[in-house]
């Protein structure tokens, strides 16, 4: 899709509320209608209102997260037998305090064996909290139902779907979601724009863990890798978006990069999956964003970080590298604005105030592709499937994901972006979900 049919799109959709003029009754409206849906949850009277998702898959952790109804401090029982034989219990927080809190629980497992199969349930003690001298457990509630997931790994030969651009819109969600479900792979890679903008934390939930009614358990058994968009970055508990999506492992980060806890590395079998945040479509400078945005700085202690990352062995061993993120790094258009052009995104021969890709990023990150091996970036934001093959001065391909259209005939269809090794070669499936049928297909030996 081009740069105007995007926006016209946004205006004319549900996606409108992605929109900077989305009006404050809007946001209002959705607000009350979030806090109803937590309501008749809580009027159920059970303590654990969600099922669970589980969150940043490794090779020896994973995170766990679920919706409590009232005061409540989470729990997880894990064994690597489907009968629970033996089964551990992971307990939230951490030195020595467990967390209490009356809307989610967060248990991060560790010390799992890479590669294997464990059948885990959740359950939570209900906790009546007064003060710090004025507690009681007022006894758990166990989630009967035994779930499991694999670790993951160079010895685990998986595969990965991806899915984008859905902008908190439920027809998008069942589509994709459904082709998840039959496709059934290692991990799940959300590549950016879950939503349009987070204010609450209510909000929040409804997005991430009752995605939709028909794929109440999408995460359950699928591990979810989530990747910022520029959308996601917009709204106030966007700011605290991490007290919902947990970050990853902090053992898997040291020194200045404690807070990069969406950027990952980890491999499925011989493929090294590279996670980064391209941030906001907008300079850091540009009036609407009233000073309180630090992407600059943002990417570049990224850009350490990848330097660092890629001469990991979970790299340099990896036949197949993939890199992902939502904002793509490469557009021949010469009108695609290239999202540096300072002060306020605006210049002669650039129709639109809106990055089209990152150059910015391009720049950062291109080189360090190239002396890694990436082959591929996987990305988004433009709401149209498009395949870049490799160029001179540019040896890895480029994958943009499509939109969140429903209407047929029209090019903003959603995808789901498959990968698997097969036969020794990295291939790659595009879905059009809306038609049910195949819109690409490479091949990487």
């Amino acid at each position: 899709m081009d740069q105007v049919d995007r926006r016209d799109f946004l205006k004319g959709s549900l996606c409108a509320a992605a929109a900077v003029t989305a009006t404050v009754t809007s946001v209002a409206d959705k607000a009350e209608t979030d806090a109803d849906n937590r309501a008749k949850r809580i009027a159920t009277g059970k303590l654990i209102v969600s099922p669970p998702i589980l969150m940043n898959a490794a090779e020896t952790s994973v995170g766990v997260t679920f919706e409590v109804a009232a005061d409540a401090s989470g729990w997880v029982e894990y064994s690597t037998s489907p009968d629970m034989t033996n089964a551990v219990r992971a307990f939230s927080g951490s030195n020595g305090l467990m967390t209490v809190d009356d809307k989610l629980a967060h248990i991060r497992l560790t010390g799992l064996k890479r590669a294997t199969r464990y059948w885990y349930r959740i359950g939570a003690d209900r906790i009546y909290y007064k003060d710090g001298y004025g507690m009681k457990n007022l006894g758990f509630e166990l989630d009967p139902k035994i779930r499991s997931f694999s670790t993951l790994g160079a010895d685990n030969n998986g595969s990965f779907c991806v899915i984008n651009d859905t902008h908190d819109r439920k027809p998008v969600l069942d589509l994709v979601l459904s082709k998840v479900a039959e496709l059934k792979p290692s991990a799940l890679i959300w590549n950016g724009d879950a939503t349009n903008s987070t204010e609450t934390k209510e909000h929040a939930i409804e997005i991430f863990l009752h995605t939709h009614k028909n794929h109440p358990e999408y995460a359950a058994e699928t591990p979810l890798m989530f990747v910022n968009g520029n959308h996601d970055l917009r709204g106030r508990f966007a700011r605290t978006m991490s007290e919902l999506l947990m970050f990853r492992d902090p053992a898997e980060r040291s020194g200045e990069f404690h807070d990069l806890g969406r950027n990952f590395v980890q491999r499925i079998g011989d493929i090294a999956l590279i996670g980064l945040d391209t941030g906001e479509d907008k300079l850091d400078t540009n009036p609407l964003f009233a000073g309180i945005y630090q992407m600059k700085a943002y990417r570049e202690k990224q850009t350490r970080w990848l330097a660092e990352a890629i001469e990991t062995p979970a790299v340099k061993t990896a036949r197949f590298k993939i890199a992902f993120c939502h904002i793509p790094l490469f557009d021949s258009r010469p009108d695609a604005n290239p999202g540096d052009l300072e002060p306020a995104d605006k210049a002669p021969g650039y129709p639109k105030d809106w990055a089209a890709w990152q150059r910015t990023c391009a720049n950062l990150w291109g080189p360090l592709f190239e002396k890694a091996g990436v082959q591929l970036a996987i990305t988004a934001h433009q709401h149209r499937f498009r395949y870049d093959p490799p160029a001179t001065g540019r040896s890895w391909g480029q994958i943009v994901g499509g939109g969140c259209g429903m209407d047929k005939g029209r090019s903003d269809y959603p995808t789901v972006i498959e990968g698997r090794v097969e036969d020794g070669k990295l291939t790659i499936v595009v879905h059009d979900v809306l038609e049910n049928k195949i819109a690409g297909k490479i091949q990487f030996s």
